[in-house]
């Protein structure tokens, strides 16, 4: 027996100059279905296509330059062909009615010679403290190159060219990935930052090169289309805020807050995070809560009640991730409450080909 939804989250929203048929935004996520190169292929603009009922889709993680590549088959967006590629992701989205932004990821210390075929970067050479996913298998981290002061400049320049990439190839917008251990984030995080320099030490230098960054996108392509992901006290991909997680953000957020950006994005909070409350109170715009409870819950009804309970809290729209990746069909399933897919074994998210990608099934009625 199915029920039909009532509350905020399938109630019109607006984001920039975007209208929102409801507030539910499908979060990035990496799955490694792109070509050797970095370019998109047209297996990923069937899955993207499949979803294109999301209010908003945020594509997956993409470089803004070949050493920002993390993991094999990650695409990018800094040659002609990822360009071309892209292209073609968000015309078949838009022929579906949806509508997409674009994250720019550069992995920092996340990275290998065996993806990328460079060394990687990072604002001071500490190594990741974990194994990394190479072609070849799982390697131990290699001691990143601390960037020099051209190199900060050089990235935040490369960052402003993928924008700019990234609308040429049909996205609404683009998501600057400040979060979840990658470079930015490593800025931000004194365990990952030991400089000396303008950028690192007190959180006024930490927080600069995200904010350098976010300005030239914001620049490169106007503030309305651009967004910033954070995830405040997340620990992935060995990332320790040292217990200034509040102060950090409160500083963060407010620096970005004049800016007139698209949104902000807070990754794994919930309705009770004080964090969340402070953040709200200081930010100005749209602000996207991707909740903490609802991971892999095959019931409509609590994530929907959580979704529900963010709005409350101050959240304007709702990114869910692994639900989405599960169901297609997401949307329609949430509004009536119907049962959810189950996901499927943690490798074929990233193993290539359809299996665990586009094999998902719809509902009758959603496929009708």
């Amino acid at each position: 027996m199915t029920t039909t939804a009532t509350g905020r989250l399938f109630t019109p929203a607006r984001l920039g100059d975007l209208d929102l048929p409801h507030r539910l935004v499908m979060a990035p996520l990496t799955r490694n279905r792109a070509a050797a190169d970095g370019t998109p292929t047209d297996l990923m603009a069937t899955y993207y296509t499949q979803r294109a009922a999301a209010g908003l889709i945020i594509a997956e993680a993409a470089t803004p330059n070949p050493v920002g590549q993390t993991y094999p088959n990650i695409p990018g967006i800094h040659r002609d062909e990822h360009i071309a590629g892209w292209q073609q992701v968000t015309e078949a989205v838009q022929r579906a009615g949806g509508q997409m932004f674009l994250q720019l990821q550069h992995g920092g210390r996340v990275g290998h010679p065996d993806n990328s075929g460079l060394m990687p970067v990072a604002p001071s050479p500490i190594p990741l403290p974990e194994t990394i996913h190479t072609p070849a298998g799982r390697r131990e981290a290699v001691v990143p190159q601390e960037l020099t002061a051209d190199d900060i400049q050089r990235t935040v320049a490369d960052f402003a060219a993928a924008a700019r990439n990234a609308v040429a190839a049909g996205f609404a917008g683009v998501e600057v990935h400040s979060a979840n251990g990658y470079l930015l984030h490593q800025f931000l995080a004194g365990n990952t930052n030991r400089r000396t320099d303008a950028y690192g030490g007190p959180v006024a230098n930490r927080i600069r090169f995200t904010v350098e960054v976010v300005d030239a996108v914001a620049a490169a392509i106007g503030a309305d289309r651009v967004g910033v992901r954070i995830s405040p006290a997340n620990p992935a991909n060995g990332i320790d805020e040292g217990g200034d997680t509040a102060g950090l953000y409160s500083a963060l957020v407010t620096a970005l807050a004049d800016r007139g950006l698209a949104y902000l994005h807070i990754v794994q909070t919930d309705s009770a995070d004080p964090l969340l409350r402070r953040i709200r109170d200081i930010w100005p715009g749209v602000l996207i809560a991707n909740p903490a409870k609802s991971g892999d819950s095959r019931d409509p009804g609590a994530i929907v009640a959580e979704a529900e309970n963010l709005l409350a809290a101050g959240a304007d729209l709702i990114a869910l991730g692994r639900a989405f990746l599960a169901n297609p069909d997401l949307v329609h399933r949430l509004r009536i409450g119907a049962p959810l897919n189950e996901i499927r074994e943690a490798r074929l998210m990233y193993v290539g080909g359809p299996q665990g990608y586009t094999d998902y099934p719809a509902l009758p009625e959603a496929a009708a």
